[in-house]
């Protein structure tokens, strides 16, 4: 069975490519932006949600809800952190 490769499925491969893209920030820098790391991943997984929304794959889009939690955790907490340092 193959799959079509259309406009859902390149937004698909963008958030992909944007949370590999932090992944490899996360490790190449030694003091990275929480606001770059955390809102690329949050942008990656808008990104993959809105092609599972065409292309379901239930477990795909459980983890994806869970990886946007887990960024919006992460810059509310940088902006927390932010906010306490002035």
């Amino acid at each position: 069975m193959t799959t079509p490769l259309d406009i859902y499925s390149f937004i698909g491969f963008i958030g992909t490519a944007c949370i590999i893209g932090a992944y490899a920030y996360l490790t190449w820098v030694n003091e990275p932006n929480p606001f770059i790391l955390h809102g690329t991943n949050l942008t990656g997984a808008a990104l993959l949600t809105v092609s599972l929304m065409v292309h379901t794959n239930w477990p795909s889009l459980v983890l994806e809800g869970f990886w946007a939690a887990i960024a919006i955790f992460g810059i509310a907490k940088a902006l927390k952190s932010r906010k306490a340092e002035t």
